[in-house]
């Protein structure tokens, strides 16, 4: 079912809040619409991390730690979308001593980071409660929640906005006793996304997510029409 199109309602009272400028022949003013919807898809990283002062036994220990993710996400392999399973990050960090005459300790550290998008978002508490049980590091925002069909939602507030500044031409028109012509110049401001709400950030240790909110999809224009 497809979003619904919201367009706002032409009250000739409020046109005097408006951009509006009438020239001889032409009228001038904006458009505007917006598009509500649910995120249906989400990309997702997770990343494994060791630390030991032997930098062999750290790559063994993520390695250890990515076959048991690879395990445990079997089931759901064939449905996360541009998996990408990069090779292993390998780096040193100084750890201060606690006494003055004692050189920092080396310590190895190695990270393996694995990111990909699923559009069933029924999978992501599993896949969630995975990464959880086996310790590795993940952040969740609003950010990364989005709709696998946003390109036809960014035309549909695009077509309600041309047809919104349709409408205010025909109403000023009517007002003058002429008719809205055609489009003398059109400029489109498309695909504009208010704030998110904020909502906490999803960690490591964090509760299973319970739902996704809906957002909205703005789109304006402002064009120049012909009065006949």
């Amino acid at each position: 079912m497809f979003p619904t199109v919201h367009r706002y309602l032409l009250i000739p009272a409020a046109l005097t809040f408006l951009p509006l400028a009438v020239l001889a022949g032409e009228v001038s003013l904006s458009g505007q619409a917006s598009v509500k919807y649910t995120p249906d898809s989400v990309r997702l990283q997770f990343t494994a991390n060791a630390e030991h002062n032997l930098p062999e036994q750290a790559t063994r220990q993520v390695n250890q730690q990515m076959e048991q993710w690879r395990e445990r996400i079997s089931d759901f392999r064939d449905q996360l979308d541009a998996y990408s399973d990069a090779s292993v990050n390998l780096y040193s960090r100084s750890i201060p001593s606690r006494e003055r005459d004692q050189q920092p300790e080396k310590m190895a550290v190695a990270s393996q980071t694995v990111s990909f998008t699923i559009d069933d978002l029924s999978l992501l508490n599993p896949i969630l409660e995975q990464a959880q049980a086996l310790g590795m590091d993940y952040n969740l925002g609003p950010h990364q929640f989005f709709h696998s069909n946003e390109s036809s939602l960014r035309k549909q507030a695009l077509a309600g906005a041309i047809a919104d500044a349709r409408a205010r031409c025909e109403f000023v028109a009517n007002e003058l006793d002429k008719q809205c012509g055609e489009v003398i110049n059109i400029s489109i401001n498309d695909g504009h996304q208010p704030p998110v709400p904020m909502m906490a950030e999803m960690r490591a240790s964090s509760a299973p997510v319970s739902s996704v909110g809906p957002r909205e999809l703005q789109a304006q224009v402002s064009a120049t029409f012909e009065l006949e």
